[in-house]
């Protein structure tokens, strides 16, 4: 029997009912229209809107896999991390939705789902669990930049994180300065194609440190003091792409060196990326050259499963029961700062 999951843990209203596997549907409908004008997303702003679309997006999520409410065999929503506002409308709905139907509820930690969401491949997207192997994931998004070891399934350990912005924050505020719109990080990789990327030359924050984690801020604060040392760059349409092609650069130069010698260290065969910023091409081109180098298997996940999204908090879920993992209680809360290494 199906299983329903819901993800409301930014901007994005998510829906998706899967089955052994299976990814059936996966509907998602974004505000970043909404919160352009903003340059961020507001919490307010983003639980309202959840609160207009999510019955909608479960209804089609539903059509769209032929599934009718009495028929799922189990419900789950993220619980965790995210706005405390936007993760309350999914996850309550969904637990409430599981007591009406007296089936299991379970509250995924969205980061865990995303340690799984490279190993969906095709379309409709199905759960590759049978060629699953030890790996070393990339989690990187606008809010977090994670190194996790996942040793086997359902079996982690949090390496090292961002000490300040994360990698996709570090693009929103470099867009920023130059004046892209919001989110930016899209917009830097489409005008970074037609640009230099050795024609500036930016901080690597923290590329040497033997830690696992990151730091971005200093090279945002190296692009605010780049532009005020010279006036009329952004006039120039040529210099502005070799200004986002140095800034990208300095990213995914820190971003792929740490994963790999993490890897190296840790002697996986595998590496996995997944997140919103794992949809940068030059990171993607980047990752998978120096995957290829040290003869590192490399899973990406598909670029309408980096971001945030229902399917893989589903795909989790099932994962779950299937090793009879205790259902969330009906009674429990949402966990908005809920920590990886928590996670059992």
């Amino acid at each position: 029997m199906p299983l329903l999951a819901i993800e409301t843990s930014c901007d994005e209203t998510g829906a998706a009912v899967v089955h052994r596997g299976r990814v059936l549907s996966n509907v998602v409908s974004s505000q970043i229209s909404l919160h352009a004008e903003y340059g961020g997303v507001v919490p307010e702003l983003a639980a309202r809107e959840h609160l207009r679309n999510l019955m909608p997006v479960v209804r089609l999520a539903l059509s769209d896999a032929s599934v009718a409410v009495g028929q799922l065999e189990a419900v789950a929503a993220t619980r965790g991390p995210g706005l405390p506002s936007a993760l309350m409308v999914g996850f309550k709905a969904a637990q409430g939705l599981a007591f009406v139907l007296g089936r299991p509820f379970l509250g995924i930690h969205h980061h865990e789902a995303h340690l799984y969401s490279p190993w969906l491949k095709g379309q409709p997207p199905v759960a590759e669990f049978l060629k699953f192997q030890p790996n070393l994931s990339l989690i990187v998004s606008g809010g977090h930049t994670l190194l996790v070891h996942v040793r086997a399934e359902l079996d982690h350990t949090l390496l090292g994180s961002t000490v300040d912005d994360a990698a996709g924050e570090c693009f929103d505020k470099v867009g920023k300065l130059i004046g892209l719109p919001y989110p930016a990080g899209p917009e830097i990789d489409r005008l970074a194609e037609g640009g230099n990327p050795k024609a500036y030359d930016f901080p690597r924050p923290m590329i040497d440190d033997p830690s696992d984690d990151f730091s971005f801020s200093g090279l945002k604060t190296s692009v605010r003091y780049f532009l005020r040392d010279h006036p009329g760059l952004l006039d120039d349409p040529q210099r502005v792409r070799d200004l986002c092609a140095s800034a990208q650069a300095a990213i995914v130069d820190v971003l792929v060196t740490k994963t790999v010698r993490a890897a190296r260290r840790l002697r996986v065969g595998c590496v996995t990326a997944s997140g919103g910023v794992s949809c940068n091409r030059s990171l993607r081109q980047r990752l998978t050259a120096a995957c290829e180098r040290e003869r590192l298997a490399l899973l990406l996940a598909g670029t309408s499963l980096c971001t945030d999204n229902a399917a893989m908090i589903g795909i989790l879920a099932e994962r779950k029961l299937m090793r009879r993992s205790e259902a969330t209680s009906s009674s429990a809360d949402i966990l908005p700062n809920w920590a990886l290494e928590q996670v059992q």
